[in-house]
């Protein structure tokens, strides 16, 4: 983003701009700043601080005479340097709280219900991945047999985390040689990260004499998709009527894009991935969240822990979202999910 230098008046006037527009999704012009605001200035004085920012390429006119609306590059501003993040109520801290920790559920439930509680609280779209497993320690693998032709893999990571594929297999299962194969499996992979599986499991297989020769072929030439890939299938969604009732998606073609995004789902894995490697609680702002054709939204994310893998919870909703609350809903949602995972 390039560097733009604002006066303290710029600032503040932007400030109430932001903050007008994010409540009421309205141009905003002058005269409303001057009533509903105490900037201390004239509508005139303000009118001209908007020419200022306009020329900036800080808000625009959707069309003559009518109030400005902030830009992307005025939102990054917003965030960075002028906005004050609202901490959380003792209430809202307790409704998140007790939402994650009601039952003793298995990790998809636990972060279909952290989608769930983000959507509720923030009223926008709440998304959550699962952990990468490659830095988990493998405890146990099991291979259950679902049928003539298919297999369960459940492999448990010493966090207390579980991933469960199914393998299909090209002969009848025979079950005292799946229960051989599994045997071996763990013999010679438990203990081990699974990356350093993923790396070495063919020469770890080269002189295998027992167990399923076929099955043990298949597992390892299956590895790297048991246990690395953060598909589409990591991840969950909630809330999506909270954001296609958003003004922003009035015209039908940019509700058909926001829905085709929610279904395609991809490029919302492939963004989290992205805003994954930055420590704390990430807002990527229009363009920058890389969401194809919907540019005019944001995401405010933050990752999560679960023993030694990490995963990513967040909201995704219009630029004009009310950042400052929903940085702190992110931000406590993670820390609560992570002592729930951690077992702490």
């Amino acid at each position: 983003m390039p560097k733009v230098d604002l006066s303290a008046r710029e600032l503040q006037v932007l400030n109430a701009l932001i903050d007008c527009y994010i409540k009421t999704a309205e141009p905003v012009g002058s005269r409303k700043l001057a009533t509903k605001y105490n900037l201390g200035v004239s509508p005139a004085t303000i009118r001209n601080t908007l020419q200022d920012l306009e020329e900036m390429g800080l808000v625009y006119q959707p069309h003559t005479s009518a109030g400005r609306i902030p830009t992307e590059v005025s939102y990054r501003i917003y965030v960075d340097n002028i906005m004050q993040i609202r901490p959380l109520t003792n209430k809202e801290k307790a409704q998140i709280a007790r939402e994650l920790t009601s039952g003793n559920k298995a990790i998809d439930q636990i972060l279909e219900q952290s989608c769930r509680v983000l959507s509720e609280v923030s009223m926008q779209l709440g998304v959550s991945m699962a952990p990468r497993f490659t830095e988990g320690i493998l405890t146990h693998l099991d291979l259950v047999p679902v049928g003539e032709n298919r297999l369960l893999v459940v492999a448990a990571v010493k966090s207390g985390l579980v991933r469960s594929v199914v393998m299909e297999v090209d002969s009848v299962v025979n079950p005292k040689m799946v229960q051989e194969t599994a045997d071996i499996l763990n013999e010679r992979l438990s203990g081990l990260t699974l990356g350093q599986i993923i790396d070495t499991i063919h020469d770890r297989f080269r002189d295998v004499s027992y167990g399923d020769p076929k099955l043990i072929k298949l597992f390892t030439e299956s590895a790297e998709n048991i246990f690395t890939p953060q598909t589409d299938k990591d991840l969950h969604l909630m809330g999506t009527p909270n954001i296609t009732s958003q003004p922003e998606f009035k015209d039908p073609k940019r509700l058909q894009e926001l829905i085709s995004l929610i279904e395609e789902r991809q490029k919302i894995v492939s963004s989290l991935n992205a805003a994954a490697i930055y420590e704390g609680v990430v807002v990527t702002i229009g363009k920058e969240a890389n969401l194809g054709m919907l540019d005019g939204c944001s995401m405010v994310t933050s990752t999560y822990r679960a023993g030694k893998t990490t995963g990513t919870i967040g909201v995704i909703g219009p630029t004009r979202m009310e950042y400052s609350k929903l940085m702190s809903i992110v931000d406590y949602t993670s820390k609560v999910l992570s002592r729930i995972l951690s077992k702490e």
